[in-house]
């Protein structure tokens, strides 16, 4: 049987809401950028809206999320930082539940914060926000990822 191995860790952040604020080009969208980049270590690329939809108030081409995908040595850094620090800093936090995988053995876990991440200080932090990080790995099932995300150190409940 062949190892599974982590192809790549996705990070991304939903801005929707934020765009009602007045000031959200000038001043809340860079300091997500900026943040997002301590946590990531490379900056985030912008995602637009792809069409116009009247009851999110959006308009074709306006940013609505950022993300960026790590991979190499920046993937494994923020790995272990995600395990040994950021996890267990979560409020009522008591392992990841099975349903965060999906059919492939992919693994996404939503933060409520982004300031469970070590280099965001939550008191000189300008705006709040959350963020969600996908592991993709090359496993084929869900069972395959869920065992090798155990392999990994992850802390996955049982059923």
């Amino acid at each position: 049987m062949q190892r599974n191995r982590l192809e790549k860790i996705v990070v991304s952040v939903g801005v929707g809401k934020m765009r009602q604020n007045q000031q959200f080009e000038e001043k809340i969208l860079p300091v997500i950028i900026e943040e997002l980049a301590l946590i990531t270590g490379q900056k985030a690329a912008p995602r637009g809206a792809k069409k116009s939809i009247a009851g999110f108030k959006s308009r074709e081409g306006d940013i609505i999320g950022l993300t960026t995908t790590l991979r190499g040595k920046r993937m494994e850094d923020f790995l272990k930082r995600l395990v040994n620090i950021s996890l267990p800093r979560v409020r009522d936090f008591r392992g990841i539940d099975l349903k965060h995988f999906d059919d492939r053995g992919n693994l996404t876990i939503g933060f409520r914060e982004h300031t469970v991440f070590p280099e965001i200080n939550a008191e000189t932090s300008k705006a709040n926000f959350g963020l969600q990080v996908t592991l993709v790995s090359d496993a084929k099932t869900k069972e395959e990822g869920v065992a090798f995300f155990r392999d990994l150190g992850l802390p996955i409940k049982s059923k």
